[in-house]
């Protein structure tokens, strides 16, 4: 089935389903999103509701910069982990609390927003074309795979948990994928989740005590959580070391969106880096961390497991993701539903994560394969080879990044920029960006 055919078929499978039916593949969408999403504020000490409520936030206001027409969410990015991390350690040295360093490190993250403008002002000046020059399938397609494999880590650690209750759900997403029939084989990542967090209740794997303790009904966040406090009474040191060390982690997570659009084309069979344009997903991408990062949530970012959804489910309609956006945004006013999908078993998310994760990797194969990239050419093997190897060899390295002045790049940040620069130096192109 080629890419064209397969986005018509996705669309037409949206429409007929039907209001029901596309409500449940929004929720589990929403399911899919939710574990790397929640799991962010829960390393880093920022609040999970918020987290929820300004990733559908974010989402809706991504959909409209992009006038409605690419199906990503928004997430919460791994990448800003370790500018918060450090800028709490710089806060502590100032005599602050965590609690009281996040707003400064929301700022620095907040700026970092700002760069998004920049890149995406490039884009718009000269044309797609010539910035898409430096990002060829012999770059962007390694980069997805990276993407994939090294999200897989973190997939295998959640399984070690209990691999009884994460091969049931890798089971269950396998089966009503490959032989279900109608509505369940859209929805089998819904159903791994349902099927092996009901299992693991069972046997008494599951704490069910914070679900009980939570309310039902609360606001996503305080006023002491967003960047209020450090605009009333700022210690003005802390705050420029926390732009200057937060910043930087921008260019990291902008070539990683270069990379989930390119995914994103590449599953669906459009090109949505020449429309609605690039210069559009970045902007939302930079107006939803902005936005986020205010209000004491993790950054947004457009999110691999998105990609790994749509390859699985093969419904692409942009409406099933705003449904997802809306039900991301209801639930952030009930902590109660945030204690019980917090609870959800680890190896539940890994076993789900695991098929998502190895989706995404695959879509950075089917990239190369379908651009046709001539691995003949040693150039061509280089980047490639330079590429997966600097972003898994970092990432499960004793480092997991490498520091440069007031910030660290991670792996993958690493790999991008060699990947982007060898192609850009190296003679040899063979490669024209076009708008089909």
């Amino acid at each position: 089935m080629d890419n064209k055919k397969a986005f018509n078929e996705g669309i037409m499978d949206a429409r007929t389903l039907g209001i029901p039916k596309m409500t449940v593949l929004g929720l589990q969408h929403m399911f899919a999103m939710f574990g790397a999403t929640v799991l962010v504020p829960a390393i880093t000490g920022l609040s999970v509701s918020a987290t929820l409520l300004f990733a559908g936030l974010g989402t809706l206001l991504f959909h409209w910069i992009c006038k409605w027409q690419v199906p990503a969410f928004l997430g919460s990015s791994f990448a800003f982990i370790g500018g918060y991390a450090a800028v709490t350690e710089m806060g502590k040295t100032a005599g602050l609390s965590v609690a009281e360093s996040l707003p400064y490190a929301c700022v620095g993250v907040a700026c970092a927003g700002l760069l998004y403008f920049v890149l995406a002002g490039c884009i718009k000046a000269y044309g797609v074309q010539k910035v898409m020059k430096f990002f060829p399938p012999v770059v962007t397609g390694p980069i997805i795979i990276a993407i994939g494999l090294t999200l897989s880590g973190s997939a295998i650690t959640n399984c070690t948990a209990n691999w009884g209750i994460a091969a049931l759900a890798i089971i269950l997403v396998v089966v009503c994928n490959i032989y279900g029939r109608g509505m369940i084989k859209i929805i089998p990542i819904l159903i791994g989740v349902i099927g092996s967090y009901a299992v693991a209740a069972c046997f008494n794997q599951v704490d069910f005590s914070r679900v009980s303790e939570a309310a039902w009904i609360g606001l996503p966040f305080k006023a002491e959580d967003t960047v209020l406090p450090v605009l009333q009474n700022p210690d003005t040191s802390l705050l420029i070391s926390s732009i200057i060390c937060v910043m930087p982690i921008a260019l990291a997570t902008m070539l990683e969106h270069i990379g989930d659009i390119c995914a994103i084309s590449s599953t669906v069979g459009r090109n949505y880096l020449s429309k609605p344009g690039l210069h559009r997903t970045l902007i939302g991408d930079g107006l939803a961390t902005i936005a986020a990062s205010l209000f004491g949530a993790p950054a947004n970012t457009t999110y691999g497991e998105n990609t790994g959804v749509l390859n699985l489910t093969r419904v692409f309609d942009p409406r099933v993701i705003r449904i997802a956006a809306c039900f991301a945004i209801l639930f952030s006013f009930s902590p109660k539903f945030s204690a019980l999908v917090s609870s959800m078993p680890t190896a539940t998310i890994g076993g789900v994560s695991l098929v998502l994760y190895g989706m995404i990797a695959a879509v950075g194969v089917r990239n190369i394969v379908e651009s046709k990239v001539d691995f003949t050419k040693s150039r061509n093997v280089i980047i490639a080879a330079l590429i997966l190897v600097l972003a898994i060899g970092i990432k499960y390295g004793n480092n997991d990044a490498i520091s440069i002045g007031f910030t660290s790049l991670s792996g993958l940040a690493v790999a991008a920029i060699v990947g982007i620069l060898l192609n850009a130096i190296l003679p040899g192109k063979d490669y024209t960006f076009k708008k089909d």
